[in-house]
């Protein structure tokens, strides 16, 4: 196992780079493969299957918009010299009280859907080992015990390669399916399917691209990378457009695998994690068991990499809004405290990774209870209309320095994101099972 010590890190956030590099990237890999879940992949499988190449224009809109949110994150981490929870709790304590209830239950339920998604290509890869709830365990503990014990330098090393593994699994498959590219460069024109809810199943191809609190965790990452002036402001914008150019590949390759195994031989799969299972099945069938094997390898570091990213990132979050809650510490210097690495060896920091952990291995073995996954739902969508108004408010006021305010384009994504966002909670909130929730 390594550390980091506060030694190395205030030297690399000491030695402000002359211009960007690509030497210098890091975070960027790492949120994009934390947003880029199984579920993801599965969604825009389904859009190709069922869509063609009509939606591709889609999946890229969405990879700008999300670019949009975690630049505005690491430029307010960055410029501020704070943290995103201090320009939150700035804006009145109704933010504290959003999150702490949001994280409370989203790790719970999480933590569920993380540790089982790991585990399924697990055991598609080794049927006669153990069962899938035990797989899901191993999974967590895993995930547990790597991130409890290391610091971000080897967690941004692990992930690189799992990102690596990612990458080539995915775009193989792309190629393999031999892409129709002349529907596939059509596919770019912003076009909706002739068929009933077009509109809201763009947009929630759209709003599903990649990231969620992972998008709000970028700018902690920022600063644990060692990265906490404006001195680093042109890497940090580079590093976010590789994390979206990463993500927009994984999703437009998956698509293609939709549109050309799924769509043209029009074969459906399940929603959700399974679904995956499925087209590994679909795979053997058409290219051997090698192929089916090698995509399995590829759902596992694409599940896994989500898993401790989420074990990571919103951990680090939590251990800054407890020390900000219960220290009253001022916006000043927060971001430091994160570069130092000190907030990775405090005991909040632990704590929810425990939370994460532990209880929700009950849901593994009893299922989820339904009143908890509603409010999980209402609470998950309400979440990226939430960052994407406050970074508004916090990024066109006097708590950001004037030169690094928003200027047109900036709030233009961001109003586009937002409008986007609230779209798609008010559209889940309606889709609940209200009455039989009472």
């Amino acid at each position: 196992m390594a550390d980091t010590t506060d030694k190395t890190v205030t030297s690399e956030a000491n030695s402000v780079p002359r211009k960007s590099s690509w030497r210098y990237i890091g975070p960027g890999i790492v949120v994009a493969a934390t947003g880029v879940g199984a579920g993801d992949l599965v969604a825009t499988l389904i859009a190709g299957s069922n869509f063609g190449y009509t939606l591709l224009w889609a999946a890229v809109i969405g990879c700008l918009v999300k670019i949009s949110l975690a630049e505005a994150a690491g430029r307010w981490h960055l410029s501020t010299g704070s943290t995103l929870f201090d320009g939150w709790a700035s804006l009145g304590r109704w933010t504290t009280w959003f999150f702490a209830v949001y994280v409370v239950i989203w790790g719970f339920v999480y933590g569920a859907a993380a540790m089982s998604s790991s585990a399924l290509p697990l055991q598609a890869l080794f049927p006669d080992v153990m069962d899938l709830e035990w797989w899901a365990i191993a999974c967590g503990l895993v995930g547990l015990v790597f991130v409890w014990f290391n610091k971000y330098a080897v967690f941004e090393k692990v992930m690189t390669v799992l990102v690596g593994v990612m990458f080539v699994v995915t775009v193989y498959l792309a190629i393999r399916v031999t892409p129709n590219l002349p529907d596939a460069f059509a596919g770019l024109l912003p076009v909706l399917p002739d068929e009933k809810d077009s509109i809201l199943n763009t947009l929630g191809l759209i709003g599903g691209v990649g990231g969620t609190i992972t998008l709000a965790a970028y700018g902690y990452w920022v600063n644990a990378k060692g990265w906490t002036n404006t001195g680093w402001m042109k890497v940090m914008r580079l590093d976010n457009r590789v994390a979206y150019i990463t993500t927009g590949i994984f999703v437009v390759a998956m698509l293609f695998v939709g549109a050309e195994l799924l769509h043209s031989a029009n074969v459906a799969i399940a929603s959700g994690d399974k679904g995956l299972v499925q087209l590994s099945d679909i795979l053997e069938d058409e290219y051997g068991s090698a192929t089916a094997t090698f995509f399995l390898i590829g759902f596992f570091a694409t599940s896994f990499t989500s898993l401790i990213g989420v074990w990571h990132g919103v951990s680090l979050m939590f251990a800054d809004f407890v020390a900000r809650y219960r220290d009253r510490e001022g916006a000043a210097g927060s971001g430091q405290k994160v570069a130092s690495g000190s907030r990775e060896r405090s005991w909040p920091f632990r704590v929810y990774l425990l939370w994460l952990t532990f209880p929700p291995m009950v849901l593994l073995f009893q299922g989820q209870p339904f009143r908890l996954v509603i409010i999980y739902g209402v609470l998950g969508a309400a979440f990226l209309p939430f960052l994407a108004g406050t970074l508004m408010w916090l990024l066109n006021t006097s708590r950001t320095p004037r030169e690094w305010r928003n200027g047109p384009l900036s709030n233009a994504m961001l109003a586009i994101a937002g409008l986007l966002f609230l779209i798609l909670c008010v559209k889940q909130i309606w889709d609940q099972p209200w009455s039989e929730f009472f």
